[in-house]
């Protein structure tokens, strides 16, 4: 089975004076800003490591979530955020980490098993898979 989702952005000008608008197919972003100011100055819009972060933190709590139930859990909650690293490379830049920060709340588990199934959603959830760069993550478990 192949699911096939779709983005969508448009720049108008070049460089640091163009002002572009991304979107996703669902309609969940319709045009929301983005530039050099949304990226490097802290501007009102988005950039797109703020986008792999809200998309690694929604794959992995997703991930994490059906291996609490494969273990048998059914109520409890799951909070990520992620935090994506952009550095200067040569010329250029490249996104170097994404750091995970997870807190679960599942009634009769422990934060060992916890542990262990928040390391197996990092490693295999499909986001985690498609980036190249170093994955931390931070657990914090509340019983």
């Amino acid at each position: 089975m192949t699911i096939t989702k779709h983005g969508s952005a448009t720049y108008e000008g070049l460089g640091k004076d163009g002002k572009g608008h991304v979107s996703t197919g669902s309609g969940a972003l319709a045009a929301q800003p983005y530039g050099f100011q949304t990226r490097f100055e802290d501007k009102a819009g988005t950039n797109p490591e703020e986008l792999i972060a809200a998309a690694h933190a929604s794959c992995f709590t997703m991930a994490l979530s059906f291996r609490l139930a494969e273990a048998g859990h059914t109520d409890g909650s799951v909070t990520t955020s992620a935090e994506v690293s952009l550095e200067k490379d040569g010329d250029g830049f490249t996104v170097t980490k994404s750091a995970l920060s997870t807190k679960g709340k599942v009634p009769g588990m422990d934060q060992a098993k916890f542990e262990e199934l928040a390391a197996d959603a990092k490693a295999n959830c499909p986001i985690s898979k498609l980036l190249n760069a170093e994955i931390t993550l931070e657990t914090k478990f509340e019983g």
